[in-house]
């Protein structure tokens, strides 16, 4: 508390870029003071969070609004980008960047309130629903992916920072971000600019344009049509510095203790060999023979082609005393010391995205105005990687781990003999010929072959394109009542594209004939490439149909005016078939090497109806309550009922508060799914000693543990079933808060939420099944624990864990606690000088998870929950501010933006709160808080033209060191953000007629 209190301390007194508040380009309405557009014209609006016609957003629910204006003074070129940097978005949010690192959900982003996961967060397209992205994150929640977002016609964004399934029904338990498109457009309007870092790479460019006629108030309609392309390049480890660029961790170190160098046969932090091993997976192919019964090596690994040299790496060769010190003898004495994250390591990708919208409104007689809308957006995502791999586990959790031999050895093994494809008897010399691959063919001797392809990379692509058509009228009946009707369809069709992943069947086709030249593999043609490696695309879908009616009436007077009455219903189908890229269905040979295996398939029918009502008591007293059922055709229903109050007993401050209760419904993915795994990084402290014991004597969790790289590289794969029978998810939460205006201009909040889910679906929690495998134990019901190969240098020790297996279940409760605040400034001077000051602070003071054996979970301010957030984490604050100085025809706006810092442990991983559990010794217990200024000036020419300049991260301030998370090297990829970028630059000009 003592470090937020001197940050809030700070902020205040420099009254300028850190004033701690409600999002920073955006604000509640202050009591009275702070006018809307429509409270100022007296137009009838619906906010988001209320079914109900009023003149003023000043509801009992928290509010932040995001104008297009405030986007644009912040510099930031796309709304899903000026999601991300809410600070109530915490915890599993999903960045772009997250794309380039195998993300379940490739090519799309989702913000995540209250730490309570994308799953959580209600995304609403002019107050109805859309269509979730294809893809889950993590394979089991579904979302709405905020690249579908057509960011040069958006008016605002409303975010609804309270439960809301009272009005939209499941899934807004965290909160409701709600994309308002143009009403209407006249004239002529677009932009164009490009940007680039400071290091001369990340370019990006935009160029979009609007044309609009008729003027709803003088000629009662207005259409117009908007198009936009938007580019950016992919940005790559090498391109940025030490250490984000590398695996070598040596150069880190605290307090006398320095990291591992985890480049493949590079040396250890000693200088020494590393880990007496020798790597298997380098750019370079190397082979080791064995006996005609592959049981017993004799001799070393070599260079399956000498005259090619290291082809990736630089070539060293072990000592005499290194090699009397290695294992088994199976270091070869030339190896090849490669650093894939600088030779391959992918930050972000190449992002391209285009779209157009077209619309129509118009009025219909005197009380009604109806209105045509179609979208359309393409994002393509694109990344390239790691050489193509010819042994690794499978990604799925089936009972096939590891690459294995009809021997059961643990490597591909190059075979004696080679015959024509088709043959069923033995391959040997009367059918055969001797392996043109197997240098040791002639000695009757096999040979282990390990290492990756050099000339077959690894490429991805996802390309979602999204068509979204929109219709509906609303207007008066009986003088006073009012009437809509809204009805929506949305399709997404993705196309996932994966190139340079080899198809294991077809691998042990080219063994078995010799067709494939793995000697030197650039010799191969590209038909031989394609067949060992084929190309690999999956279509998916994602649909969308809704159709609702909302009417409202005054039903009588009380002292502070109409009570108001709302009733609506509401019908939706939605549905996604999403097959795996990777099944097994055909068994185990039938697929290929590391593509994720995720796959899901359903649909269901929403019956909905919902009710609320508004009751200004008081001149100064105003309650809302309301309700909605909704009944799922999958079997599942739920009521939602909400209670708002607002009191203002002085016309400088407002009292709010909620209460509510609402539900989420499983998602396709939890209730159909294939089996789906996830990686999480298995760290050596959490391994016993009489386990490490085994890989040799002075491996263990000791301050000298020397351990192989099979143990202190590790992966561990979680694999989740989809479980049909299962219930919503519930969820109780209020809120609280003040708005204060004390001076003229001035608007302060301060808003405290609780959220309590219960019945949370989760896989169960599988540190006691990791335990009990390592001790030797039987493992608890419901988990299927999978080995892993044994370590080849070690074959007679217990193998590490490839895969625990478990299905979904409702079982826990979470509760997030926390406080939001908000100040806004707005000044004008004498001098013609206009000052706008305002910020935001977003502090998570609890996010805990109740077992059903009873024991809690702690979070909040450390790397849990860690299979939830990918080990990005949950900070306890997020914050940000900006200033903005207009004078005449020039602006200028600085913005900071704030993430806290946090604990390198994870109580889902076994640890204790703040014990820094996952730390590997190498890098402080707590990870330092970041914080990055930008800045943005922009000149009006004339009423036509306006060209902007901005500096993003202006002191080039790349984040924190954090080796544990995964998901980014060395840094978090939430925390970091658009940060590791580094100082950047952007220029455009924006144009109206």
């Amino acid at each position: 508390m003592q470090k937020s209190r001197f940050l809030l301390a700070s902020a205040l007194a420099s009254s300028s870029l850190f004033l701690l508040a409600q999002p920073a380009w955006s604000q509640d309405a202050a009591p009275q003071a702070t006018k809307g557009a429509a409270e100022a014209d007296g137009d009838e609006i619906i906010v988001t969070g209320t079914i109900l016609r009023r003149t003023d957003t000043e509801t009992p629910s928290p509010i932040t609004i995001v104008t297009a204006e405030d986007i644009d003074k912040r510099g930031v070129n796309t709304v899903q980008d000026a999601l991300q940097l809410l600070t109530s978005n915490n915890g599993p949010a999903i960045t772009n960047s997250f794309t380039a690192n195998g993300a379940f959900a490739a090519g799309a982003s989702a913000v995540s309130l209250r730490g309570l996961t994308t799953s959580s967060t209600l995304v609403l397209f002019d107050g109805l629903r859309a269509a979730n992205y294809p893809l889950a994150d993590d394979g089991t929640r579904n979302f709405v992916d905020l690249n579908t977002i057509p960011d040069d016609v958006i008016e605002r964004v409303e975010v609804l920072r309270d439960g809301a399934s009272s009005s939209y029904g499941a899934d807004a338990i965290a909160g409701v971000v709600n994309i308002i498109t143009k009403r209407s457009f006249t004239g002529i309007g677009g932009r164009v600019e490009a940007g680039t870092s400071s290091r001369g790479d990340a370019g990006n460019q935009r160029i979009s344009l609007t044309a609009g006629i008729g003027d709803l108030d003088e000629k009662g309609f207005n259409a117009y049509i908007s198009g936009f392309y938007l580019h950016g390049s992919q940005l790559r480890n090498s391109d940025r510095p030490y250490p984000y660029n590398s695996d070598d961790q040596r150069g880190l170190c605290f307090n006398g203790v320095c990291g591992p160098n985890n480049v493949i046969n590079g040396f250890d932090a000693n200088g020494a060999f590393p880990n007496l091993g020798f790597g298997t997976t380098a750019s370079t192919l190397f082979v080791r023979p064995f006996d005609a019964t592959n049981t017993t090596p004799q001799g070393r690994n070599q260079m399956l082609n000498p005259a090619l040299g290291c082809i990736r790496g630089t070539a060293y060769s072990p000592t005499a005393a290194e090699l009397a010190g290695s294992n088994n003898g199976a270091v070869p004495t030339t190896l090849c010391q490669q650093d894939n994250t600088k030779e391959f390591g992918v930050i972000s990708p190449e992002i391209e995205r285009l779209g157009g919208t077209v619309r129509a409104t118009a009025k219909v007689g005197d009380t009604a105005e109806a209105y045509f809308t179609v979208n359309f957006q393409q994002t393509t995502s694109s990344y390239d990687g790691n050489p193509a791999t010819i042994r690794a586990r499978a990604p799925a959790g089936i009972l096939f781990p590891v690459f294995q031999n009809n021997s059961g050895a643990s490597n591909l093994t190059l075979p004696v003999f080679v015959c024509p494809r088709g043959t069923t008897a033995p391959c040997t010399a009367a059918n055969g010929r001797l392996n043109p691959n197997n240098p040791f063919a002639a000695q009757g001797q096999v040979a282990r072959l390990v290492g990756r392809l050099p000339n077959i990379f690894e490429f991805n692509e996802t390309r979602s394109r999204v068509y979204r058509a929109a219709a509906g009228i609303n207007g008066s009946f009986l003088g006073d009542g009012s009437y809509q009707v809204d009805g929506v369809v949305m399709h997404n069709d993705l196309r996932r594209i994966s190139e340079g992943y080899v198809y294991i069947q077809h691998l042990l086709d080219v063994v078995a004939d010799g067709s494939y030249n793995f000697v030197n593999p650039f010799l191969n043609t590209k038909a031989q490439n394609d067949f060992l490696a084929p190309r690999n695309v999956t279509n998916s879908t994602s649909d969308l149909y809704q159709a609702q009616v909302i009417l409202g009436k005054p039903l009588f007077e009380l002292p502070g005016g109409k009570v108001q009455l709302g009733v609506g219903g509401s019908i939706r189908y939605e549905a996604i078939d999403a097959p795996s890229a990777n099944d097994d269905f055909n068994g185990p040979t039938q697929r290929y090497f590391r593509l994720n295996a995720f796959g899901t398939k359903g649909h269901r029918t929403v019956k909905s109806a919902f009710a609320e009502i508004g009751a200004p008591i008081l001149d100064n007293l105003e309650a809302n309550l309301s309700g909605r059922y909704d009944s799922y055709s999958s079997g599942q229903h739920s009521f939602s009922p909400k209670a708002g109050l607002k009191f203002t007993p002085i016309k400088q401050l407002a009292i709010r508060g909620t209460y509510s209760k609402g539900f989420r419904i499983p998602s396709f993915a939890e209730s159909n799914a294939l089996p789906t795994t996830g990686f999480v990084t298995q760290s050596r402290a959490n391994l016993p000693n009489n386990f490490l014991n085994q890989y040799g004597a002075n491996c263990n969790n000791g301050p000298t543990g020397v351990c192989p790289t099979y143990i202190t590289a590790y992966s561990l794969g979680l694999t989740q079933i989809g479980t049909p029978n299962l219930k919503p998810e519930k969820s109780r939460s209020f809120t609280g808060g003040i708005v204060f205006e004390p001076i003229k201009n001035v608007t302060l909040t301060f808003d405290y939420y609780n959220i309590r889910k219960t019945r949370a679906i989760t896989a169960a929690d599988t540190t006691p099944a990791v335990a009990a495998y390592y001790a030797g134990r039987p493992i608890p019901p419901g988990f299927t624990v999978i080995a892993d190969s044994p370590d080849p240098n070690f074959p007679n020790a217990l193998p590490r864990i490839a895969f625990v297996q478990s299905g979904f279940i409702n079982a826990n409760t979470i509760v997030s606690e926390g406080f939001d605040f908000s100040a806004t400034g707005n000044f004008e001077f004498d001098n013609g000088i206009k000052l706008t000051v305002s910020g935001e602070a977003s502090r998570i003071e609890k996010l805990n998870t109740k077992f059903p054996d009873g024991h809690t979970e702690h979070y909040a301010g450390t790397l849990g929950n860690f299979n939830l957030t990918a080990g990005t984490g949950t900070p306890r604050w997020r914050a940000s501010g900006e200033v903005t100085v207009e004078y005449n025809a020039f602006s200028v706006t600085a913005s900071g933006n704030y993430f806290d810092g946090y604990n390198l442990s994870a109580e889902d991983q076994g640890d204790v709160a703040g014990d820094c559990g996952q730390s590997n010794g190498f890098t402080p217990c707590n990870v330092k808080s970041y914080f990055t200024l930008d800045l943005n000036t922009d000149v009006k020419v004339n009423d036509h033209f306006d060209f902007y300049v901005n500096v993003q991260n202006l002191f080039d301030r790349l984040p924190p060191i954090d080796p544990v998370t995964y998901g980014a090297n060395n840094y978090n990829a939430v925390q970091g953000g658009t940060g590791i970028v580094g100082r950047a630059f952007r220029a455009g000009a924006k144009f109206k007629f």
